[in-house]
């Protein structure tokens, strides 16, 4: 494994209860499958710090694509969070109820579906699992009260959407929902959904036009707040696989900060909207 990258704390004041809901734990007691990076040295003690430094006490765990669908390294982090995590499964149609109740026992609340496509034009990323599979689960994750939690390209969210909001369950879009800048028209597709509270979109600046300057993607922050700041939430992607040099999660929460320049919608977003989303006490 290696080094998993520091935070720094951020100059402005985080609000109270604030939540990181995109985030990542890696532990070499768990083994882990192939993958197409190096892990990073992840577990929960350094997960805390960093959520430390950077002034968010609750977070969402993401499961990380090369544990599969082994649930058994977020279920320990979960188990020793004191409350304080959430977690977001992977799995398909054949996951059994059984399966899915001890879960949400331990704090999963949603499961991730995966339509972006890898960048050697293989199709979707390995072992990833589509959305056909949301529209067979669909029945029990809305008995369970469960989100789905979605990463795909604007494009794919412009076609997709129109049949997944009548599923029921609450929709999460991932990283901004991956637009093509701010005139891209598919992200307009995107805002129409969000304004309408259809879908719930993270702002997740780093994984969206990578090497372009920071300052590119504020129009499209502005627009996912002008849009409907009810239904929007804040991630930082750490550890961030796949990403060099790796960014600094208290710069970027400085970035959004520097940029909504509200300490209500502050308050809303970080701490309000993911509290009511995923149940936090």
């Amino acid at each position: 494994m290696v080094e998993a990258p520091a935070a720094s704390r951020p100059r402005h004041a985080v609000p109270a209860g604030a939540c990181d809901t995109h985030t990542h734990v890696f532990d070499a007691r768990f083994p882990a499958g192939p993958a197409p990076y190096a892990l990073p040295g992840a577990d929960l003690a350094t997960h805390e710090a960093m959520r430390a430094t950077i002034g968010t006490p609750r977070a969402v765990l993401v499961q990380p694509a090369p544990y599969g669908r082994d649930a058994a390294c977020l279920l320990d982090a979960l188990a020793r969070s004191n409350g304080t995590l959430r977690g977001v499964m992977s799995a398909d149609e054949t996951v059994t109820d059984a399966t899915l109740t001890e879960w949400h026992e331990a704090g999963v609340r949603a499961l991730r579906f995966v339509e972006m496509q890898a960048p050697n034009g293989g199709g979707r990323y390995p072992g990833s699992i589509g959305v056909e599979a949301l529209r067979a689960l669909a029945p029990r994750l809305r008995a369970l009260g469960w989100q789905a939690h979605l990463w795909a390209s604007a494009a794919q969210f412009a076609e997709l959407l129109p049949a997944l909001t009548p599923l029921g369950v609450p929709l999460v879009l991932d990283h901004l929902a991956m637009p093509d800048g701010a005139a891209d028209p598919a992200f307009g597709t995107v805002l129409d959904h969000l304004r309408a509270g259809d879908i719930w979109v993270k702002i997740t600046l780093c994984r969206v036009q990578r090497g372009a300057p920071a300052d590119s993607l504020r129009p499209l922050q502005d627009a996912l707040v002008a849009a409907n700041p009810d239904r929007l939430l804040w991630g930082s992607d750490w550890p961030y696989v796949r990403m060099a040099p790796a960014p600094d999660a208290g710069a970027m929460l400085d970035l959004f900060l520097d940029w909504l320049g509200d300490d209500t919608l502050a308050r809303h977003i970080l701490a309000e909207n993911p509290r009511e989303l995923f149940g936090f006490n």
